[in-house]
Order: structure tokens, then C-alpha cells, then sequence
């Protein structure tokens, strides 16, 4: 961190990093891309239903509102003039689908969630509409039609929401995703606030031609979504329009400072890891797990269960660039879950000394399905399982399969890539908050059996969303030429197990895989029909029976 003015005579640009779990509001220097200062805010998840994950779109906004008037405060301190911030990037959990009444500024519903469940019977009837020779969805957007996207939200919404139908009848109702609805609100809401989006989460709609880079009428008409209720798309990097912030946090220094980036998470990870040539690779580590390899200015469609998106498009005049994605729905969120849920550890840094203290699971595997599975199975009837325990598993054996769960499932989105891709990676970039776990690090070195490659300055998507800001026509503060970019530091971790070693326990996981497949058996009803429960197996009641009576409890208080 920087002490003193001296240390900063570069123009500053600030980022939003608006993720599932936290928020945060990040400074760096345009010139050295050093971290001055930042804040950051853990969000609440509700959880109203089975299946269902909203968040509240005001405390979300409330918690930036707070990062950003927390981190200048520290720069404070610090002796830093925030004047020098010129500019601010947004990057943010993309899917992530908010409805909101243009004229009072207020969310008509809570944000549901790019892990929520609730549109699976929406999703499997709309899939009977799609003709076998012509998945013009897929074609069309690079998507396979899954709850994960926020088409089917929207649509759930219009379905069963009054408030947002009214609202359409009555021309007040504007859709976003996280950015959309930030960046209308840091405008001035009610007043004037601009109502726009960024290619790259466009392109997470399942709405967005990513060929013609727009809204694609036939996807609207086939999903059921009035047009005029989306925002406009523009590039990841221009001026959107200033912050005015009207809120009684003491903000308003940054008023007038122009917002001039917006990536969705996942891209301004590729940004802020400096993956512009093809071929170039990144995993972030976060709530869930992304592998994004830039493609270039072509698409490239996956044949092993890979997305095609938007990388990024960093000016108005610039080219797009495209990536092909393995996402996996849970990482981060298992060591949550173990935390909030199970209550077998208190903060979520204690995992990495629970599986020190025993170094391997002892044949135990978790594989954290508790959203279906993502990449490359796409497969929404999984469930969570834990298997292989024998009387001698305690946590610590728990704790480590489940960071062993994030190495394999990473190990089965490189083994996809590397397959669409026809050359294998030889070594993995990686970022995100869990790679500060160093037996996390070294077991992904393990699981890939190759290096893995670790910036000594973790903050990579902030980093992006930033670059991108200070980039913008108009700001000009940030070179993204190669010449320009700062060199990284970087960690390394080389495997330490032999392949045959990593190999069993990799086919090991995968059977462990296949037994997740199938618990739900009817799709989840949107209404929360209890009935979905006649679809489980009896193994399923006896063991949450058991869970819910003795396991916390009796999990929590082992050796």
C-alpha cells in the first residue's frame, strides 16, 4: 500500500467489484496498476425456497454506496487526494436478473440469483419448442438453454410477479442484470439515470445475438420479453455517464467522476490477468469456478459442453473479442456452506488449516452438485453427495475434499478446453479470493498435473473492470498497449504427486460425479409444490433426517 502523495502522482481509477458473496471498491494507480486501497462488504443470500437464491438489489447497492466511502476514507489516511480518481470500472456477478420502477427507483422484486433453480419446468418446456435440427438459441447466443441465464428469470418474473407486470403494462418496468441496475442508479436513478449494459453481459441473457452484437428480436418473441424493458448495449469501455450520487454516505466526492468500464466478473478477470492474445487462459476462483481461453474475433462452439460468450470489446471502434467458458455453479460457496451450514468452521480461512492437519480426504469425495452441475455436464437433476465416509472420516477429511472438489471440477472444464481447443494448456492462470488457500493452489497443481500460476496481486477482476475504465475514449489514463502493461509478479506451483497417483483419484471423483446424477427426478416446481418431494429417493429423507437431527452438531464436534 502506498504511504504518501509522493507515491501516487499517476491518475487513480477506482473499480466496483460486485460479486455474489461481497462487494468491494477498489483504487489503483493507472500508471504501476497498484492496489492503494479498498473495502469490502459481505452480501446476504436468501434462500426463500428450495432451490430459490435472491439477494436484495438496495442492500446490494447500499453495500457500494458504503465500499467506496470506506476506501476513501482509507486513502484519507493514507494522504491520498481522491481527486485523482478520474475514472470508475463496474464488474459484476453476471445472470444475476433485477426488474425496477423507473419512475420511484425502487426494485420490484428481489434479484434472483444466476444459481437459482426455480425456472427448471420453464426451461424444460421451452426446450420442447426448439427444433432438433435448429437450436437457433444456441447458435444464436452461444448458450445451451439452462436456469443459469437471465432469460428464464425474466420470464419467471412477468409470469408470476403483479408488481412486474404491471409495471410493463404501465411503460415503468426496466430489466437489468447487476451492472445495469448500478449504473442507472450511480447516474442518478429517477434523475436522469442511464439504463445501459456492456456486451460481455448481454451476451449472459440468452437474449443477445453475439454475432450481430444486439438484442435479437426472434430470442424476445420466442422467450416472451418486451423489448423496450431492456437496457441499451454498449462496449466495455466508454463513458457511460457521471456519478450522482444523492445519498446520505458521504460519496459525493466522487461526484462528476465519469463511469467508463463494465465487464461482467468473469471478463474483467481475462482483462486484469492480461489475456489479449488467443489461446490465453484464466480460472477464477470465486463463489463459482470460470475457465475462459480468448478465441478471438471468432466464435468457436464447444462440442464438450463449453460456453461461447463475449471476452470483451474495449472501445466503441474496437473489434470484439470472444472466449469459450467451463463454468462450475459451486467453489467458494462449498466453504460457505460448510461454514454457515454444517457449522464446522467459523471463517471460511479455516478450511485451509482443517485439511493441513490431515493432508488427504481418506477416500472421502464431495461433489457440491447443489444447483445441478454446470460444465461440461449441464445437467440440472444433480444433487450434492458426499461419499466414501467410513468411520475414521472426520472434518478435517471433509474440509479437504472439498477444496479437492474445486480441483477436479476445474480438471474436467481444462480437460473440455483443451479437447474444443485441439492444444492443451501448459499451464493455468489463476486468480480469485480462493487462491490465497495455498493447499488449494498446490492440489489444483496436483489434480491438473500442470504448473499453476498464481499474481501476487489477487484482485484481477476489479483489476480489469478498472483498466478498462481508465482505458475509455475521453479518460485515457490506462495504456492497454502490450509495451505499457505492467509486468506481474507471480507464484507458481508445480504438481508434487505423480500422474498415475493424480489420475486414480481424478476417476475415482468421476464416479463419485455419476452417482450426483438423478435425485431430482421430476422438475422443481416454480410454485414451491411440495410434491417435488415424492420425486426423492427414500435414501434422500433418511439422510437429511439424520442431518438435520444429529449431523451439524455431531460434524461440528469431531477430532
Amino acid at each position: 500500500m502506498a504511504a504518501s502523495k509522493k507515491a501516487v502522482l499517476g491518475p487513480l481509477v477506482g473499480a466496483v467489484d460486485q460479486g455474489t458473496s461481497s462487494t468491494r471498491f477498489l483504487v489503483f494507480n493507472s500508471k504501476t496498476a497498484e492496489l492503494l486501497s479498498h473495502h469490502q462488504v459481505e452480501i446476504k443470500q436468501e434462500f426463500p425456497r428450495e432451490g430459490w437464491v435472491e439477494q436484495d438489489p438496495k442492500e446490494i447497492l447500499h453495500s457500494v454506496y458504503e465500499c467506496i466511502e470506506k476506501t476513501c476514507e482509507k486513502l484519507g489516511q493514507l494522504n491520498i487526494d481522491i481527486s485523482n480518481i478520474k475514472a470508475i470500472g463496474v464488474s459484476n456477478q453476471r445472470e444475476t436478473t433485477v426488474v425496477w420502477d423507473k419512475i420511484t427507483g425502487e426494485p420490484l422484486y428481489n434479484a434472483v440469483v444466476w444459481l437459482d433453480l426455480r425456472t427448471q419446468s420453464t426451461v424444460e418446456s421451452l426446450s420442447k419448442r426448439i427444433p432438433g435440427n435448429n437450436n437457433f438459441v444456441k447458435s444464436k447466443t452461444g448458450l445451451p438453454l439452462s436456469t443459469y441465464f437471465s432469460a428464464v428469470k425474466l420470464r419467471w418474473l412477468l409470469d408470476n410477479v403483479r408488481k412486474v407486470q404491471k409495471a410493463v403494462e404501465e411503460k415503468r418496468a426496466l430489466f437489468g442484470t447487476i451492472d445495469s441496475w448500478l449504473i442507472w442508479s450511480l447516474t442518478g436513478g429517477v434523475n436522469g439515470g442511464v439504463h445501459c449494459t456492456d456486451v460481455t453481459n448481454a451476451s449472459r441473457t440468452m437474449l443477445f445475438n453475439i454475432h450481430s452484437l444486439e438484442w435479437d428480436k426472434q430470442l424476445c418473441e420466442f422467450f416472451g420479453i418486451p423489448m423496450e424493458i431492456l437496457p441499451n448495449v454498449r462496449s466495455s469501455s466508454e463513458i457511460y455517464g457521471l456519478m450522482k450520487i444523492s445519498h446520505s454516505l458521504k460519496a459525493g466526492a466522487l461526484e462528476g467522476v465519469p463511469i467508463s468500464g463494465c465487464l461482467g466478473d468473469q471478463s474483467a478477470a481475462l482483462v486484469g490477468q492480461m489475456c489479449f492474445q488467443i489461446g490465453q487462459a484464466k480460472n477464477t476462483y470465486g463463489t463459482g469456478c470460470f475457465l475462459l481461453c480468448n478465441t478471438g474475433h471468432k466464435c468457436v462452439f464447444s462440442d464438450h459442453g463449453l460456453l461461447t460468450t463475449v471476452a470483451y470489446k474495449l472501445g466503441r471502434d474496437k473489434p470484439v473479442y470472444y472466449a469459450l467458458e467451463g463454468s462450475v455453479a459451486i467453489a467458494g460457496a462449498v466453504i460457505r456452506w460448510l461454514r454457515d451450514n454444517l457449522g464446522i468452521i467459523k471463517t471460511s480461512e479455516e478450511i485451509e488449516k482443517l485439511a493441513k492437519e490431515v493432508g488427504t480426504s481418506y477416500g472421502c469425495y464431495f461433489v457440491p452438485a447443489f444447483s445441478g452441475l454446470y460444465a461440461p455436464y449441464w445437467e440440472p437433476s444433480a444433487r450434492g453427495i458426499i461419499c466414501g465416509l467410513t468411520q475414521f472420516t472426520n472434518k478435517c477429511h471433509i474440509a479437504f475434499a472439498a477444496l479437492e472438489a474445486v480441483c477436479f471440477q476445474t480438471r474436467e472444464i481444462l480437460d473440455a478446453m483443451n479437447r474444443d481447443c485441439g492444444i492443451p494448456l501448459s499451464h493455468l492462470q489463476v486468480d480469485g479470493g480462493m487462491t490465497s488457500n495455498k493447499i488449494l493452489m498446490q492440489l489444483q497443481a496436483d489434480i491438473l498435473y500442470i504448473p499453476v500460476v498464481k499474481p501476487s496481486m489477487p484482485e484481477t477482476t476489479a483489476l480489469g473492470a478498472a483498466m478498462a475504465a481508465g482505458a475509455a475514449e475521453g479518460v485515457g489514463v490506462w495504456s492497454l498497449e502490450p509495451e505499457d502493461l505492467s509486468a506481474v509478479t507471480m507464484e507458481r506451483f508445480e504438481p508434487q504427486i505423480n500422474a498415475e497417483e493424480s489420475e486414480i483419484r481424478y476417476s475415482t471423483w468421476k464416479k463419485a460425479v455419476m452417482k450426483s446424477m438423478g435425485w431430482v427426478t421430476t422438475q422443481s416446481p416454480e410454485s414451491g409444490d411440495p410434491s417435488i418431494f415424492c420425486s426423492l429417493p427414500l435414501g434422500f429423507f433418511i439422510v437429511s433426517s439424520m442431518v438435520m437431527l444429529i449431523g451439524a452438531r455431531y460434524i461440528s464436534e469431531l477430532p
